[in-house]
């Protein structure tokens, strides 16, 4: 069994936060990938498959019909959320996005991938506090996610300008 309750993610996310740079940090963030791509049933990953794949091409449709295919089958599965986040966020959904980076996180709150899309949405509504918020989260998670200090350092500048 994979997917975000996979007990050997407790290992890697320990590894990934005391990983000392983005290079050993990746090798950790492509094993927890990998591991979340993984729903434990081959009809859902199939349906997963083919809506990156669709999104990848640009098939909003087709894409949208797979991620609703693999939420219907896998509610549970915190990725199908995720993708499908990922879809309405492309099509400029936030606030669809939004829900389904919550529900995706209520079920793996430890997925960096969600954090950081909260925060680039919550960044582009003009809403600073919530943006770092969400990256404060993700640096106890991912310390070395490239341009995390970056983000961090530009809305902690911006938030301390408007007060």
């Amino acid at each position: 069994m994979a997917d975000q309750n996979d007990p050997a993610l407790v290992g890697l996310f320990e590894a990934l936060a005391a990983s000392r740079s983005v290079t050993e940090a990746a090798s950790y963030e492509r094993e927890i990938w990998a591991r979340w791509l993984q729903s434990g049933s081959e009809a859902v990953d199939r349906d997963l498959a083919r809506g990156m794949g669709a999104m990848d091409q640009g098939d909003a449709r087709a894409a949208m019909d797979a991620f609703n295919a693999v939420i219907s089958a896998a509610p549970d599965f915190a990725e199908g959320w995720n993708k499908r986040a990922t879809l309405f966020w492309l099509l400029g959904n936030h606030e669809e996005s939004v829900a389904d980076i919550n529900r995706t996180l209520a079920l793996e709150a430890r997925h960096f991938g969600a954090l950081s899309g909260l925060s680039m949405i919550r960044e582009s509504q003009n809403r600073p506090f919530e943006a770092l918020e969400a990256l404060e989260k993700l640096v106890e998670i991912h310390p070395n996610l490239p341009q995390l200090k970056l983000r961090i350092d530009h809305l902690t500048r911006q938030l301390g300008e408007s007060i």
